[in-house]
């Protein structure tokens, strides 16, 4: 149920297009977890981050049924292209009747199959990256992502406070929790990059590679 705060984000934000709307009622019609869903106030967010960055390359992992692909990708420039790696191949079908709904399709290349081994086969830079999959293999995303983007460029990882788990549960043995606690302290300590994380919807961390 939506809480009374991000009903007031929700309200206070620009609404989304005819196209994410149908993209949201697609996840919540056919798919089991449409939580996963990035929702407006943070597709809207995405897409201003991609805006004011200037990337012109984009990346993401974990596209779901497409709907913050289709936020990144709105935001990109003349030009621009974004990656996006899925491994569910049945959501491929939806992913793109929403893309072309939002006219985007051309700007967007789906690789679907395992993220760790599609990203072996990408080439750098990169301006930007959006990472949103598999909890429990955060860091080995991180470290194959990092050497593809620019100095500059940023990492956003999205689910970093995983519902309060991730300081509020001592000693957790949930996997996905256990990974995301181990990357968001490897990320905090890591010289080679800023971070600030901020409590937008379940946890947004921001990374700058220095």
């Amino acid at each position: 149920m939506e809480s009374p705060l991000d009903k007031y984000l929700r309200e206070h934000s620009s609404l989304p297009n005819g196209a994410l709307e149908w993209i949201e009622k697609q996840t919540n019609v056919r798919t089991v977890y449409p939580h996963m869903l990035s929702g407006s106030v943070q597709g809207e967010f995405l897409k201003m981050m991609v805006r004011l960055s200037g990337a012109k390359r984009v990346l993401e992992i974990g596209a779901f049924t497409g709907y913050s692909t289709c936020c990144l990708a709105s935001g990109l420039p003349e030009g621009g292209h974004l990656d996006t790696l899925e491994i569910n191949d049945e959501l491929e079908d939806l992913m793109r009747e929403g893309w072309s709904r939002a006219g985007v399709s051309d700007l967007i290349t789906l690789h679907l199959g395992d993220a760790l081994e599609t990203l072996a086969t990408l080439d750098g830079p990169y301006d930007l990256a959006f990472i949103d999959a598999n909890k429990r293999e955060y860091s080995q995303y991180y470290e194959a992502v990092l050497p593809l983007i620019r100095k500059g460029g940023l990492i956003i990882a999205d689910d970093v406070l995983w519902d309060g788990k991730v300081y509020e549960s001592a000693n957790s043995h949930d996997a996905q929790t256990q990974g995301l606690e181990i990357f968001n302290n490897f990320v905090a300590a890591d010289p080679r990059v800023e971070v600030v994380m901020i409590p937008l919807r379940d946890g947004l961390s921001l990374i700058m590679k220095k």
